[in-house]
Order: C-alpha cells, then sequence, then structure tokens
C-alpha cells in the first residue's frame, strides 16, 4: 500500500505543479492580450503591460568586435507590444533625470517604481522608458507618479554599442496623475 502511495505521489505532484505553471502563464498571456485603454487618442500604457513579459538584454561586447551588429532582443517583444509602436501613448511611472538644460528636465527615465531612485533597486530593461521631451523640458518632479504624452516607439536601442532600452517615448507634455 505504501509503495502505491508513494508512487501516485511522485506522478501527480509533478502533474499538479505543471498545471499551477499552465494556470500561471496563461494569465501573464492573456494580461498581454488585453487592449489598452484610450484618453483623447493616446493609447494608455502603464507597467502592468509594458513589464509584463521577460526580457533578458542579449550579451554583447562591442569591445569584441567593434564592426558586428548588436543582438536586438527585439524578439523577446510580445507582437502586441510591438504594435503600440509609432503610437501616441500616455505611460504613468517615476520621473529620474538624465538630462538637464536651464534646471529643466530634457531627458529622464520613466520607471515603474520609486525603488530605483532611493534604494538603487535595479529594474528590469522594460521596467522603464527612456523620455525625451521634443519642445524643451520639464520642471523636475521626483518621489510623485507622473504621466508623460508622446509617440512611443518599441525596439531595442543603443548608445556608444550598449543597449540602453526597449521603449522610448517622444515627449509632448508631463501631466500629473489624475
Amino acid at each position: 500500500m505504501k509503495s502505491a502511495f508513494s508512487l501516485l505521489h511522485r506522478l501527480l505532484a509533478p502533474a499538479l505543479l505543471l498545471g499551477l505553471l499552465a494556470v500561471t502563464v496563461h494569465a501573464a498571456d492573456d494580461l498581454s492580450l488585453s487592449a489598452p485603454e484610450q484618453e483623447n487618442g493616446y493609447l494608455k500604457l502603464g507597467f502592468d503591460k509594458l513589464a509584463n513579459y521577460k526580457f533578458i538584454p542579449p550579451a554583447y561586447d562591442p569591445a569584441a568586435d567593434p564592426k558586428a551588429m548588436p543582438p536586438t532582443g527585439n524578439e523577446q517583444i510580445p507582437a502586441t507590444v510591438k504594435s503600440w509602436s509609432g503610437k501616441k501613448a500616455i505611460v504613468t511611472g517615476f520621473m529620474l533625470p538624465v538630462k538637464m538644460n536651464g534646471g529643466l528636465v530634457t531627458e529622464l527615465l520613466l520607471v515603474k517604481d520609486p525603488m530605483l531612485c532611493c534604494y538603487g533597486v535595479m529594474p528590469n530593461m522594460n521596467e522603464w522608458v527612456v523620455v525625451k521631451m521634443l519642445n524643451g523640458g520639464v520642471k523636475p518632479t521626483m518621489d510623485v507618479p507622473i504621466s508623460f504624452y508622446g509617440e512611443l516607439k518599441v525596439g531595442a536601442m543603443y548608445e556608444n554599442g550598449y543597449m540602453t532600452g526597449v521603449y522610448l517615448l517622444e515627449g509632448e507634455k508631463m501631466a500629473e496623475v489624475k
């Protein structure tokens, strides 16, 4: 009797685990397929949609072969997310200024949560959006959620041979969260 129970346990435990994993993966797929809300012609894209998949930056050393094309990793980005490229979007997050001019922020990282700003926790590459303001800059506003409006670009971005992100928002304006 004990050996029958042991055999049953060894067979059912992996099946149960696989079932739980399948439900978890299916739930993530459902989230990635849900259409974002719209506001005045802008897609409302939160990090619940932008960061709902695993993105691993591909290994690349520009010093090893300076003429080699860097790998993009774009195959990891779901088709639904890629379909938002070139569209007007509103993204809300926390400001981490990168470039300033005359006391105004002209380029920033919009991050999923303030942990990066306050505690130096490294986010996944799809948990930030590079925002480059098109018309001047905006007042530095940190430690509170802020929304940025603009055109979203989706795909690997490189600077000096190193991947810097997968999202770029050409910023039109900043607004307080409603």
